[in-house]
Protein backbone atom coordinates (compact mmCIF):
# COMPACT_ATOMS: atom_id res chain seq x y z
CA UNK A 1 0.00 0.00 0.00
CA UNK A 2 1.25 3.46 -0.82
CA UNK A 3 2.14 5.59 2.17
CA UNK A 4 -0.04 8.66 1.69
CA UNK A 5 0.25 11.67 3.97
CA UNK A 6 -3.18 10.83 5.41
CA UNK A 7 -2.16 7.24 6.19
CA UNK A 8 1.13 8.42 7.68
CA UNK A 9 -0.76 10.82 9.96
CA UNK A 10 -3.11 8.01 10.98
CA UNK A 11 -0.21 5.71 11.88
CA UNK A 12 1.63 8.50 13.70
CA UNK A 13 -1.51 9.28 15.72
CA UNK A 14 -2.01 5.73 16.98
CA UNK A 15 -0.85 4.80 20.44
CA UNK A 16 1.17 1.64 20.97
CA UNK A 17 -1.77 -0.42 22.22
CA UNK A 18 -3.85 0.46 19.16
CA UNK A 19 -0.98 -0.44 16.87
CA UNK A 20 -0.42 -3.77 18.62
CA UNK A 21 -4.11 -4.61 18.41
CA UNK A 22 -4.19 -3.82 14.68
CA UNK A 23 -0.96 -5.80 14.13
CA UNK A 24 -2.35 -8.87 15.88
CA UNK A 25 -5.91 -8.85 14.63
CA UNK A 26 -5.74 -7.73 11.01
CA UNK A 27 -6.25 -10.46 8.44
CA UNK A 28 -3.21 -12.02 6.81
CA UNK A 29 -2.22 -9.99 3.77
CA UNK A 30 -3.83 -6.77 5.00
CA UNK A 31 -2.79 -3.92 2.69
CA UNK A 32 -1.84 -1.82 5.73
CA UNK A 33 1.14 -4.12 6.29
CA UNK A 34 2.31 -4.33 2.68
CA UNK A 35 4.83 -2.15 0.86
CA UNK A 36 5.63 1.36 2.03
CA UNK A 37 2.81 1.52 4.57
CA UNK A 38 3.85 -1.81 6.10
CA UNK A 39 7.46 -0.71 6.42
CA UNK A 40 6.41 2.58 7.99
CA UNK A 41 3.92 0.93 10.36
CA UNK A 42 6.59 -1.52 11.59
CA UNK A 43 9.13 1.29 12.06
CA UNK A 44 6.74 3.47 14.06
CA UNK A 45 5.46 0.55 16.11
CA UNK A 46 9.01 -0.48 17.02
CA UNK A 47 9.82 3.07 18.12
CA UNK A 48 6.65 3.33 20.22
CA UNK A 49 7.34 -0.08 21.78
CA UNK A 50 10.76 1.14 22.87
CA UNK A 51 9.19 4.30 24.29
CA UNK A 52 6.57 2.48 26.40
CA UNK A 53 9.03 -0.09 27.74
CA UNK A 54 8.69 -3.78 28.45
CA UNK A 55 6.23 -3.56 31.37
CA UNK A 56 3.74 -1.50 29.35
CA UNK A 57 4.19 -3.78 26.34
CA UNK A 58 3.31 -6.82 28.46
CA UNK A 59 0.32 -5.02 29.96
CA UNK A 60 -0.96 -4.02 26.51
CA UNK A 61 -0.36 -7.50 25.16
CA UNK A 62 -2.35 -9.12 27.97
CA UNK A 63 -5.18 -6.58 27.64
CA UNK A 64 -5.49 -7.18 23.91
CA UNK A 65 -5.23 -10.94 23.99
CA UNK A 66 -5.37 -12.80 20.72
CA UNK A 67 -8.30 -13.20 18.35
CA UNK A 68 -7.73 -16.28 16.34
Amino acid sequence: MDLTENLKNTIDGMDYTSMLKKWRNSPVGSPMFQGESGDYFAEVMKKKREEVGNAEHIKASKNIGWEG
